[in-house]
């Protein structure tokens, strides 16, 4: 965050001398050209900065007087000078300044509906972004005062104190707040919920526990809810070895049109990288469509045209198998109906248990591979040994899981599993951000990070103004008739806000509609095929046979 004030700064010094040099050789050829006098290089550069510094003028006032050009570029070097000034210096240079005098970071708030977030992380910063997108304030409190102060240079509500002690969290303002999150460790964050409770009782108390034992004593202590941040990965880990998105939505239709279904991985270098949807001239032809993606630990139904396709993105696309060919993005592996449910599952730490543990409750075989000889493990080895992952049988199996907590070791682990399995589906856990792209360059199919999950996870049982699906998420893709809707447009009854799923296709005559804006009318015998949770999924049930909701 230091680095982030610094670049700031020296990108405003940069772009301040570039507008000198500039306006120094500009206003030294319209002197010359427009009121015919000769001056130096030095003289309109101290011109320019008196204009600029708004310190005063030269003595060149009679000449702009002869040329209203002159006189109106003189006035562009005031206003840029006001703009330099009055909004640069204060986004860039004051930051510094005020960080250099002040005497230590803030300790009170008056933020109020606010969400207090006790410690700051990356799955934190997970959390901040998408409250920012629906803006629902938030207060991080830490104990680190450097931490603190850079969290307020870079523009973010933060204060330092103990979340532990009532009177930090009164500082907070947490009678006027919404929610406290407390994220500090597991042994922590029991004395940081009975605080809370004690600074006001009716506050909704949500908690991060690392594994089972540490969050029945967060329960004790009052927590209204508590998040378990490895069982939520493993849960998402397994989810994703067992089924895809493309094979869900090709099994809720029940026409066959020649249309291909596929999930395309947007990897880093990608032509589709860094675009939005509306930019990229496949999605505007009508025989091809987004469903939906994984965009960082949330997938997205339906996303709108100003969607930023980020790195390793992962897109559900409908459409004819030659523009879909078209995409520079690589297809993620799917299984065949005949394929073996087998799974293995590379580690087996506390991680790795609970990924084969939802997955047999799922009735999936499970080979467990690791390191040390303990009670079940299946195969004993290095999952960067060709041989032991031979012997797990990775050849024959439907997919992958890669679940060790070291990630060098996992990405190694790819590589040799996309070599000698180049058709097994592989599912790893990240450490954090910075190991994601690299282990989709070392042949992963679906990556995820601890933080990211589970700041998705907290996002969606935080923010009630929309709809997250996490990758934890028990949604689906269900086909309806609507007979309640005949005749009216979508943008008439506004399915999304009624029900909080989204209509991603159409069933008609034989033909899959995926085409559908706000004046597609529905018509007698029209399926419709929808998208989201299981609740939204039921209102949306409810909605379309009786045009209503209970």
């Amino acid at each position: 965050m230091k680095d982030s004030l610094r670049r700031r700064l020296g990108l405003y010094a940069a772009i301040v001398f570039v507008v000198i040099v500039t306006y120094s050789a500009i206003y030294q050829w319209a002197m010359l050209t427009l009121a015919g006098e000769r001056i130096s290089f030095v003289h309109s550069l101290r011109v320019v900065i008196e204009i600029l510094s708004t310190a005063g003028f030269g003595g060149d006032t009679d000449a702009w007087e002869h040329s209203d050009v002159l006189g109106f570029f003189v006035l562009v070097m005031n206003l840029t000078g006001v703009l330099l000034v009055f909004i640069g210096l204060p986004l860039s240079a004051v930051p510094l300044f005020r960080r250099a005098l002040q005497t230590g970071p803030p300790t009170t708030t008056d933020l109020t509906d606010h969400v207090i977030i006790c410690s700051y992380s990356e799955r934190d910063e997970v959390l901040r972004n998408e409250l920012e997108s629906v803006g629902v304030p938030y207060l991080y409190i830490d104990e680190d005062p450097e931490l603190v102060s850079e969290l307020v240079d870079d523009g973010l509500d933060a204060i330092h104190g103990d979340p532990e002690k009532v009177e930090t969290l009164r500082n907070a303002n947490i009678e006027e707040a919404r929610t406290l999150v407390a994220d500090v460790d597991d042994e922590t964050n029991p004395t940081v919920i009975i605080s809370a409770n004690r600074a006001n009782p009716d506050l909704r108390v949500v908690s991060l526990a690392t594994d089972a034992e540490a969050a029945q004593y967060h329960r004790y202590a009052g927590a209204d809810e508590v998040v378990q941040s490895r069982k939520v990965l493993a849960e998402s880990l397994a989810m994703h070895a067992t089924s895809s998105l493309a094979e869900e939505f090709r099994e809720a239709i029940k026409i066959e049109n020649g249309v291909e279904i596929k999930e395309l991985l947007v990897q880093e270098g990608s032509d589709l990288a860094g675009k939005t949807l509306g930019e990229v001239k496949v999605f505007d032809d009508k025989n091809v469509t987004v469903i939906g993606g994984w965009f960082g630990g949330k997938f997205v139904v339906s996303p709108e045209a100003e969607t930023v396709i980020e790195d390793n993105s992962i897109l559900l696309v409908v459409g004819k198998e030659e523009r879909l060919n078209e995409l520079k993005a690589r297809p993620i592996a799917e299984h065949g109906e005949d394929e073996s449910s087998e799974v293995v599952v590379c580690g087996y730490g506390s991680v790795g248990r609970a990924v084969a543990d939802e997955l047999r409750k799922r009735g999936v075989d499970v080979t467990a591979v690791d390191k040390q000889n303990r009670r079940g493990v299946d195969v004993v080895g290095d999952i960067t040994e060709p041989q032991t992952l031979l012997e797990a049988g990775v050849r024959d199996a439907r997919a992958v899981v890669i679940a060790i907590d070291v990630d060098t070791p996992a990405i190694y682990s790819s590589i040799v599993i996309n070599q000698i399995a180049p058709d097994v589906e592989i599912v790893a856990r990240a450490g954090g951000a910075e190991s994601v792209w690299k282990l989709y360059n070392a042949g992963a199919d679906y990556v995820l990070s601890l933080p990211t999950v589970t700041g998705e996870l907290l996002a969606s049982i935080l923010i009630h103004e929309k709809e997250i699906l996490t990758a934890q998420s028990h949604f689906d893709f269900r086909r309806t008739e609507a007979p309640a809707l005949v005749g009216k447009t979508f943008a008439d009854v506004s399915l999304r806000n009624e029900t909080g799923c989204t209509v991603v296709a159409v069933e008609r005559d034989g033909e899959l509609i995926t085409q559908l804006g706000g004046e597609f009318t529905v018509q007698e015998g029209d399926v419709l095929v929808a998208a989201g949770s299981e609740e939204s999924l039921e209102r949306l049930t409810e909605f379309v046979r009786r045009g209503v909701l209970e």
